[in-house]
């Protein structure tokens, strides 16, 4: 990406933010102290949105946890005990401790020990980029036909146009962008937000 590129995804980045409805204060609290605790890794934290692989320190988690309805639950698969405790505190702060369940470990056997059918309305992977195309592929068959999955960092800062570049996550990221292309049990489109966000409707 060019320097002047940069310098427009900064521009356009505080023009989408001043047409947003701002974070509140709890969500303002919480990306201030991940970007404290955290400062190498406060990339990982993600705009408001849903969130079923990779918690990070909960931001997206109270997003998609506050549009539940009644009774509506949300599964959080993490591998980090230090940013899930984090994510615990706020989730407590936001009154929504009750709706969340977080499950340390494998994200992938944590997807696989559940029923093989479909049972989630909302689906959101944003966690080791390697394992994208595994979480596809579990995911998919558990989401209700009208459900929503996301897919976060689908461009790999723009490395997936670059057919010469062979790090292995962008690999794995280019691989699930070709296998949900192809999936006929979705319609989707990719959405140049942030580093580029797939959005699939379940048929």
């Amino acid at each position: 990406m060019t320097r002047r590129s940069e310098q427009i995804s900064l521009h356009l980045n505080a023009y989408l933010t001043a047409h947003s409805t701002p974070p509140d204060a709890v969500l303002r609290e919480l990306a201030t102290e991940t970007a404290e605790r955290y400062p190498n890794e406060v990339g990982l934290q993600v705009a408001p949105t849903a969130i079923e692989v990779g918690t990070f320190t909960g931001y997206s988690s109270i997003c998609l946890a506050r549009g539940l309805a009644d009774g509506g639950t949300l599964l959080c698969c993490d591998v980090s005990q230090e940013w899930t405790s984090v994510a615990r505190a706020y989730w407590g702060k936001a009154g929504l401790a009750d709706r969340i369940e977080l499950r340390l470990g494998s994200a992938l056997d944590t997807i696989r020990a559940l029923p093989d059918q479909e049972q989630f309305d909302v689906a959101f992977i944003d966690a080791d980029k390697l394992s994208y195309p595994k979480y596809w592929g579990e995911l998919v068959p558990r989401v209700r036909p009208g459900g929503l999955i996301m897919v976060d960092n689908t461009f790999s800062h723009g490395r997936v146009l670059d057919a010469g570049n062979d790090n292995p996550s962008v690999i794995a990221v280019r691989a699930m962008n070709d296998l949900a292309a192809a999936d006929d049990r979705v319609e989707l489109i990719m959405v140049p937000i942030g580093d580029g966000l797939t959005v699939a409707r379940r048929h």
